[in-house]
């Protein structure tokens, strides 16, 4: 149930990886303003929204350990009116977050017995930019691919042998930490498993004659030659069917992750200056992390702020000399660009920034690349993955793919908050 893959390839930069895992801790198993459970179907819904498979797997298992409802597995009609209601939110943010307004705010705060207060909203926003910009993190570094799904697998984890990643970092005291907790886990899972499979076939049972005729009526319709999108929906003879232990114990999620979102089809568009009646330019100088995101968060979802701000000035603060020479510029120079290039695509923009030294520093296939993984990272395919990694080392490619997660976490963050802000005022 951890992020093993993710914390393989970020060990190349351990610094980052120590600030990543104590947001991710703090975010998914400290006291907050949400109940477990809903935190890790929060997160399923946002990764969903991305069909990242690698992280709905995840905490489909990690929701199930804090003793969730496994009816809610079976989608969103079975989960509580609350918890549907933030898919408006979800949507917007992971794919065209200039759209969120502080009408949507208002929205999931004022609907009489499912209303949520602005803790828990906060939060609840945290955890989905959290997973959206991991999702693409998980696609750009092939983490998705290397869980055996018949993907290139272009990106190689980092070998640590037997090692369990949180030894890696074990020589700090937050390693030490992590190493007991995950220690104690071990022992819990082994206790748990039995449990585990006797609820994931109490599933199987539930829905096997329910779900028997939808399935046979699906093989009809493909029989009758239904065109391509209807045999592409229903290929699967398993799509729809809540996860399922296998012989080994271990969990596997819903083939068909369209479960857990709806309008499926609405996802990333170029944000167009030319409609400014509709879709304003956010400018930083009016509304920026350091000044005004930072201490709303943390006043709502106490001492997040501190953890996120340490993760941005983290990425920030990473060498990358050797790269950036290479592009024939300075490092500070190369990060900024990436950087200000993933903000302009959610329409965010820097008055002092001349983002003609975009298309300097960045060559075409580099910016394909970046642009994929930030705004479709389920289309990152292997030619682009290819073009894109012959002048870098490792090192440098799990780099660039922690500035888009960063990059992109802030930018959903900054739409979000400042729509918090507007109902607050």
């Amino acid at each position: 149930g951890r992020l093993e893959a993710v914390t393989q390839q970020m060990g190349y930069h351990p610094q980052y990886l120590d600030s990543f895992l104590k947001t991710q801790h703090y975010l998914m198993h400290m006291d907050g303003p949400l109940p477990f459970d809903c935190r890790h179907y929060i997160a399923i819904m946002a990764a969903a929204r991305h069909q990242c498979r690698y992280l709905v797997n995840l905490h489909v298992l990690q929701f199930l350990r804090a003793g969730g409802d496994p009816q809610w597995l079976r989608g969103l009609e079975f989960i509580p009116p609350k918890l549907r209601n933030l898919n408006e939110i979800n949507k917007i943010l992971a794919h065209r977050p200039w759209l969120i307004t502080k009408e949507h705010i208002e929205k999931l705060l004022k609907i009489s017995e499912w209303s949520w207060s602005l803790a828990e909203l906060v939060h609840a926003v945290v955890l989905l930019a959290h997973c959206h910009a991991l999702a693409s993190f998980v696609f750009g570094c092939g983490c998705e691919q290397d869980e055996g799904l018949g993907g290139r697998g272009s990106l190689k984890p980092l070998s640590l042998g037997n090692q369990c990643f949180c030894e890696a970092t074990a020589s700090n005291s937050y390693g030490q930490e992590l190493l007991r907790i995950n220690r104690k886990r071990s022992l819990d899972s082994c206790m748990e498993l039995d449990s585990l499979r006797e609820r994931m076939q109490r599933i199987h049972v539930e829905t096997e004659g329910r779900d028997e005729m939808r399935l046979l009526q699906q093989d009809r319709e493909e029989g009758e030659g239904q065109g391509a999108g209807a045999a592409e929906h229903c290929s699967d003879p398993a799509a729809g069917l809540s996860p399922l232990a296998d012989t080994d114990g271990e969990v596997t999620g819903a083939t068909n992750l369209a479960c857990y979102m709806q309008d499926p089809d609405f996802g990333y568009q170029d944000f167009a200056r030319r409609d400014e009646d509709q879709t304003q330019v956010f400018r930083v100088q009016d509304y920026s992390w350091e000044d005004h995101g930072f201490s709303l968060v943390n006043r709502l979802y106490s001492d997040i702020g501190h953890l996120l701000d340490e993760k941005f000035r983290m990425v920030d603060g990473l060498q990358s000399s050797a790269m950036a020479k290479r592009q024939g510029c300075e490092p500070s120079v190369f990060k900024r660009g990436i950087w200000n290039y993933i903000h302009c695509m959610f329409g965010i923009r820097y008055d002092d920034y001349d983002y003609a030294e975009v298309n300097q520093l960045l060559e075409r296939m580099l910016k394909v690349y970046i642009k994929t993984v930030t705004c479709y990272p389920e289309k990152t395919n292997s030619e682009m993955f290819d073009r894109f990694w012959k002048q870098f080392k490792h090192s440098e490619k799990v780099h660039v793919n922690l500035l888009i997660l960063e990059a992109r976490m802030q930018a959903e963050l900054l739409y979000a908050l400042q729509a918090i802000t507007q109902y607050m005022i």
